[in-house]
């Protein structure tokens, strides 16, 4: 350890450090040893602290050095006072989800929402019983939101950039086309005509008719009718069960494994077909403020959130592997 010197005794943490060695030790010499400087460095700082309590706090007997009665009254203050410092900076201990009373603000689609809320709870009934969960709709700039901490964690698309936002992603999905059972579409192969064609439910919270689909059939000089756009999944793929509406549903990708996310369409009696185009992927993730990253509290929320909607091929990384990427891309 190096000492440094500082004009002002009172916020020097390093006068306190040394004093406790020089007053466990008896020894200028042990002292130094101890705190990795030199003897020389260690008879200046004594010398100081010498000023400092105008006192001589050790002084020589024979071959070896007595603390004054000074010095012993002192001792168990100043050892109380490196052990404060140790735990002022330790890093905080990890945090026991049992022991948790709080709630959580998240904020997601309803697609999102109601794919999470299962495994959160599920999850906080056997880890944390004290956590509940508060699901807000995307009705706040999550940026702002999450910086005030009005937001603990946001979970969706994620597209805002804000730069000191922390972002992981969490599974990809790819977005087919969802019909009712013994809808025409089902009938012979799909096309990007016969797509184009059919009646459309566009979803977007911002009341947009248009999207990805759009652009890649304009490139076949293709357009497709949008008779009502909603704000979220759920209603849409509600819709497309109890007409000819079509809407489009998110699926896992080929080779991935199946997501809490693509339930859905199963449970609403839909058919997925493959759309004939090429479309984006569906890239769903969490973002937080840096604040929380060490937070053993909020860690646990973001591993309750990743294991819930991350597909089980992908949980092979520990949170600590992700957690280091997620800083470094920060």
């Amino acid at each position: 350890m190096t000492l440094v010197s500082s004009p002002d005794p009172v916020i020097d943490a390093n006068l306190a450090i040394a004093l406790d060695a020089l007053l466990a030790e008896h020894s200028v010499t042990r002292a130094a040893a101890r705190l990795h400087t030199s003897p020389a460095a260690m008879s200046r700082t004594l010398a100081r602290l010498r000023r400092i309590l105008q006192d001589p706090l050790l002084v020589r007997a024979g071959q070896s050095m007595v603390p004054t009665p000074r010095a012993l009254a002192l001792r168990e203050e100043a050892a109380a006072v490196v052990r404060g410092l140790g735990a002022l900076l330790s890093p905080g201990a990890s945090v026991d989800p049992a022991g948790l009373r709080c709630t959580f603000t998240l904020q997601a689609a309803d697609l999102v929402g109601s794919a999470l809320t299962p495994g959160l709870l599920e999850l906080a009934r056997r880890e944390a019983p004290g956590v509940s969960f508060r699901i807000r709709a995307e009705e706040l700039e999550a940026g702002p939101a999450l910086r005030d901490g009005r937001l603990d964690l946001e979970v969706g698309s994620i597209d805002h950039v804000d730069p000191e936002t922390r972002v992981e992603q969490l599974v990809s999905l790819r977005m087919m086309a969802a019909v009712r059972s013994g809808h025409p579409l089902t009938e012979g192969p799909l096309t990007p005509a016969r797509l184009a064609a059919a009646q459309h439910v566009a979803v977007s919270r911002r009341g947009r008719f248009t999207g990805p689909l759009d652009a890649a059939l304009a490139e076949l000089d293709l357009h497709r009718r949008v008779g009502v756009v909603l704000p979220g999944h759920l209603a849409a793929m509600a819709l497309a069960a109890r007409s000819d509406i079509v809407c489009l549903a998110p699926a896992a990708l080929p080779g991935a494994a199946p997501s809490p996310l693509t339930d859905h369409a199963d449970a609403l009696g839909l058919c997925l077909l493959d759309i004939p185009l090429a479309l984006p992927s569906l890239t769903l993730g969490m973002a937080w403020h840096p604040r929380h990253t060490a937070d053993g509290a909020h860690r646990w929320l973001r591993d309750t959130v990743r294991r819930t909607l991350r597909a089980p091929a992908a949980e092979s990384k520990s949170e600590t592997e992700t957690e280091s990427e997620s800083e470094d891309d920060a």
